[in-house]
């Protein structure tokens, strides 16, 4: 996440700037009682009926510790925008596009930053186009940065911050999306899937991307961020958190369509504006529609934030497996809703 320093208690904390499928799974559709968010109506629970495969979390986190064991190796040297470490990852996500039916979105999957001046800088942008014949038009952003802080001050041994949590965790709930749905195409509404570049150095890839898309009218319906998402809250009774909780409906509808109370409010996230610290900012600047990051980072769960020690050995890759199985249906149900219903209060 952008860099952000907070005082909390007298301390300085900083806050973050094929898989196997069981096809005998069926999802309930309907919300269990005790489930905070909203109880969906029958129109609701029709369009759930296509949700019917869940991805075996053992499968799935076998798959995602590969992805991030590549994302966090020394090789890469943290990821730092411009670097060479960094081309190596944009190779690596563009090859997972590739191979899993996910189109570039322009001419290239490397979106170049013409203004970057320290290096070649570039987002990876992946494409899906819709299967329904109006609703193709609309787009839905499913958005992560996958450059870290490269490297700094450690000490004799390290000096590489791999950028385990922050935010190649992001990166890799992404890509898995992207090998989800390029797999099912099950997705009415077009997908952009944005890797950006340069978030920690102000949301550059961001804003560039969001300027870019704006100049060509796109008809973006809602931008979906995943920042910090490799170990669980402590003590809540929800898996992830919503930036910008109380300004749309977004967090009642993720919970009604993932069947839970998957999402839900940390007071920390809008005490130190969240909202405004991750690459949903520059889609809401730009376009002024539902533009929100999920998270799982609470300031009291993870102590290595922008330090040499955010290693890939300290994710916990079960739980980031549970959060993609739970949150696909949750993506089905807002892409394919037959209208805009996510809306800003």
């Amino acid at each position: 996440m952008k860099y952000i320093s907070i005082v909390l208690l007298g301390t300085l904390i900083l806050g973050c700037g094929g898989a196997k499928v069981d096809q005998s799974t069926v999802l309930n559709p309907t919300n269990p009682k005790g489930v905070k968010g909203s109880v969906l109506p029958a129109s609701k629970n029709a369009q759930l009926e296509s949700v019917k495969l869940k991805v075996s979390t053992k499968a799935l986190s076998v798959d995602i510790e590969a992805t991030m064991t590549f994302l966090t190796s020394d090789e890469l040297q943290g990821r730092d925008t411009g670097s060479d470490g960094i081309a190596k990852a944009a190779d690596y996500i563009q090859n997972i596009f590739k191979n899993n039916n996910v189109l570039p979105y322009f001419a290239s999957y490397r979106d170049t930053l013409e203004s970057y001046s320290d290096g070649v800088a570039y987002n990876v942008v992946g494409f899906l186009p819709g299967t329904d014949s109006e609703l193709k038009n609309e787009f839905v952003i499913i958005g992560a940065h996958y450059d870290h802080i490269g490297l700094i001050s450690g000490d004799s041994n390290d000096k590489i911050a791999n950028g385990a949590n922050d935010n190649a965790s992001g990166t890799t709930t992404v890509l898995e999306f992207a090998k989800y749905f390029g797999k099912y195409k099950n997705n009415k509404r077009s997908i952009i899937f944005a890797l950006f570049t340069a978030e920690e150095k102000g949301l550059v890839g961001s804003k560039h991307l969001a300027k870019k898309l704006k100049a060509e009218n796109i008809d973006l319906y809602t931008m979906l961020n995943f920042e910090m998402v490799g170990v669980p809250m402590v003590g809540k009774d929800h898996s992830l958190y919503l930036t910008g909780f109380e300004l749309s409906n977004l967090a009642e509808l993720s919970n009604g369509y993932a069947n839970k109370n998957l999402v839900g409010f940390l007071p920390k996230a809008k005490e130190f504006n969240l909202f405004r610290r991750s690459d949903n900012a520059p889609f809401h600047d730009e376009f002024n529609v539902p533009s929100q990051t999920y998270s799982s980072f609470d300031f009291t769960n993870f102590g290595e934030y922008h330090k040499v020690g955010d290693e890939a050995s300290l994710m916990d890759y079960e739980f980031m497996a549970t959060i993609v199985n739970e949150s696909v249906p949750m993506l089905e149900g807002i892409i394919n809703a037959l209208v805009k219903e996510v809306k800003y209060n």
